[in-house]
């Protein structure tokens, strides 16, 4: 579910929100899991995800099966978080609105998330290795999430939050390629 940059902005603010009741509650860590449970329940049942989705379900429907289904199972104040994510209408945010709550939590621990690009399979020695060089350049722990593409040839691109660097094969024969131009004109 793409949730676009203003998608994004209005979940980092409704997880902003949550993270400071889940602290208040001492329990930061359970109602991200819980949340997690929730986006995780919605990106799986279809069914759950067009319930929630439909315009032609009133709010206070939807409110109530959130509260059948996890009255007892969640404290009230989290329960009262969905339903009013459901009454302002953007309840398909909650599976952005999990990441971004992770990604807060995991801020005021000291952890950070990087995107790595690598351009063949990494093993688990390999993405461990990659994960202990980046924390001592960022000085944070670094947890990263590798992806493939064969196309940077070699090397690595690694995006942190809107810093990337890109050691990749492919970008240093470009700029190879561009100073061979230069040199000839």
């Amino acid at each position: 579910m793409p949730a676009g940059v203003q998608g994004e902005s209005v979940a980092r603010n409704y997880a902003e929100a949550l993270l400071v009741l889940a602290r208040k509650a001492e329990d930061a860590k359970g109602w991200g899991g819980m949340l997690r449970q929730v986006a995780s329940a919605m990106q799986q049942d279809l069914t759950l995800a067009r319930f929630l989705e439909s315009p032609r379900i009133a709010a206070d429907a939807k409110s109530a099966v959130l509260t059948k289904a996890l009255g007892d199972r969640v404290p009230r104040l989290f329960l009262r978080f969905l339903q009013q994510l459901v009454r302002n209408r953007r309840q398909m945010l909650i599976p952005v609105i999990a990441d971004e709550y992770d990604t807060l939590l995991d801020a005021s621990e000291g952890i950070v998330h990087a995107r790595v690009t690598v351009a063949r399979e990494a093993g688990e020695a390999e993405v461990a290795m990659i994960g202990q060089r980046l924390s001592s350049v960022v000085g944070k722990q670094v947890v990263p999430h590798v992806a493939v593409d064969p196309s940077i040839i070699g090397g690595v691109v690694v995006r942190i939050g809107d810093t990337v660097m890109d050691g990749s094969v492919r970008r240093k024969l470009a700029l190879l390629r561009r100073r061979m131009g230069t040199v000839r004109a």
